[in-house]
């Protein structure tokens, strides 16, 4: 695949994460490509469904398995903002997803090489190729300005809530 088609497929998960982020939820998307076409598409909805599998990985991949009608995605390619958990390095590999491009690397829950890479371990029956940092600016961005708008937020809550307990005594 051409580096400006890998670009724009990773732009079409960047608007899948701002549609996360727009609702409240960790901006993280994703899409899944097949022979050029988008057959699936997710973001992150944990905090609305109360849905602990609900990643962006995980939606998407369920969306393509409706559209194909089939729990294989062999030829298929997953474009992500953030590297994948363990979870959805799970799903991918038996989903048999073809290859892997994430944004910025999960130092805290990655699987596609920064904790350890379950999607190019040999001693699986599928292994997925990995392509890491496309995109990585962008999607690093939305990640960091989402983060620091919340310890804002949340920085502001307690003051108010600090402001009210001292006037209460």
């Amino acid at each position: 695949m051409e580096q400006n088609q890998k670009e724009f497929f990773m732009s079409e998960a960047l608007k899948e994460a701002r549609k996360a982020k727009n609702i409240g939820e960790v901006p993280i998307g994703a899409v899944i490509v097949l022979d050029g076409t988008i057959i699936g598409r997710g973001h992150n909805e944990r905090e609305t469904s109360n849905d602990a599998t609900t990643h962006a990985e995980m939606n998407a991949i369920r969306q393509a398995n409706k559209k194909l009608d089939n729990w294989r995605l062999e030829d298929a390619e997953m474009f992500v903002t953030l590297e994948p958990c363990p979870m959805c390095s799970g799903a991918i590999i038996l989903s048999r997803i073809k290859k892997v491009y994430y944004g910025a690397s999960d130092l805290k829950a990655g699987t596609a090489g920064t904790l350890m890479n379950l999607l190019e371990d040999e001693r699986f029956n599928h292994q997925a190729e990995v392509e890491r940092g496309l995109l990585l600016e962008e999607c690093k961005e939305l990640l960091q300005s989402f983060f620091r708008e919340l310890r804002k937020k949340r920085k502001a809550e307690n003051r108010k809530h600090l402001k009210r307990t001292k006037a209460a005594e």
